[in-house]
């Protein structure tokens, strides 16, 4: 559904014209319209209950480095940043955003039971997902690559995760992947708590998504490395209510228009791109 907007100042003139028609003539009331836009939303769409209600609760990943971590000041990261961009478009300002921490397993839960109104979490857009959940997006694509502590150099690629164990975490993509694969996977709920199994030597790797594992390395300088290239394909979609149409494609225009005018771009560059370089972002998918 298109979004409409319209001015302020075009509001306030056309008040204006309405008083000085009701009072048959005279003076038209002096108006001051404020610097901004109204904006405004066919009743009855999620997009005009944020509006009326100015607060939105997205789901966030706190714990990675990069996209979406719990800072001194609160969720930080590209995800974050994307978020905020979506909360501006309905007129809420970044104070009044809600967020809740989303692990990869309470993803769905949360969308499903109306918890958030929307989750941006290196969430992967996959069919299985969008059985009971829809996406808008992808807004990046990354893919599954290997952590390492720094001085392995026997793990070169995913060839070598074959039969050896390698964490990740419950309910994601690279889970499934690594069992696909004929690797051991050893689960956990969130990514940072591989880290202390590979240093102990319980796990011979980490495996993620590539852009994960860089915020990791970069977090403990000197202890892990990337290794290999990525070997899937893992676009990154913003999750909502199954069957809401008219948000899903609401949001898709909002990314368009943030790629178009510079917004994403100035987010990564902030947040992902002090370590990753940046790249294009994916076509949105309006299936």
């Amino acid at each position: 559904m298109k979004r409409v907007r319209l001015p302020l100042i075009a509001l306030a003139a056309a008040g204006a014209l309405a008083l000085t028609a009701c009072a048959g003539g005279g003076d038209t009331p002096e108006t001051t319209a404020p610097e901004g836009e109204e904006m405004m939303f066919e009743e009855g769409t999620t997009m005009a209950a944020l509006n009326e209600a100015g607060t939105i609760t997205i789901g966030t990943k706190f714990d990675q480095p990069l996209f979406g971590l719990n800072g001194l000041d609160g969720p930080e990261g590209f995800d974050v940043e994307i978020g905020k961009i979506i909360a501006s478009e309905l007129g809420i300002d970044e104070g009044s955003i809600e967020w809740v921490e989303a692990v990869s397993a309470n993803r769905e839960p949360f969308i499903e039971n109306g918890e958030v109104d929307i989750v941006i979490a290196t969430y992967t857009i996959n069919d299985t997902r969008k059985e009971v959940v829809s996406f808008a997006g992808p807004y990046y694509m990354a893919g599954q690559s290997i952590l390492v502590l720094a001085d392995n150099d026997e793990i070169q690629s995913e060839d070598d995760l074959i039969g050896q164990p390698v964490c990740s975490v419950t309910g994601s993509t690279p889970a499934e992947n690594l069992a696909a694969l004929g690797a051991e996977p050893v689960l956990t709920d969130t990514y940072s708590n591989c880290l202390e199994p590979l240093r102990n030597g319980t796990v011979v790797a980490v495996s993620t998504d590539n852009v994960i594992l860089a915020g990791l390395a970069a977090q403990n300088e000197g202890e892990f490395k990337v290794v290999g290239t990525p070997f899937t394909d893992e676009p990154y979609g913003i999750g909502l209510a199954l069957d809401d149409t008219d948000f899903r494609m609401w949001i898709n225009d909002v990314l368009e228009e943030a790629y178009a005018d510079g917004r994403y771009e100035e987010a990564w560059n902030a947040t992902a791109g002090t370590v990753l370089p940046y790249v294009d972002p994916p076509a949105v998918d309006r299936y």
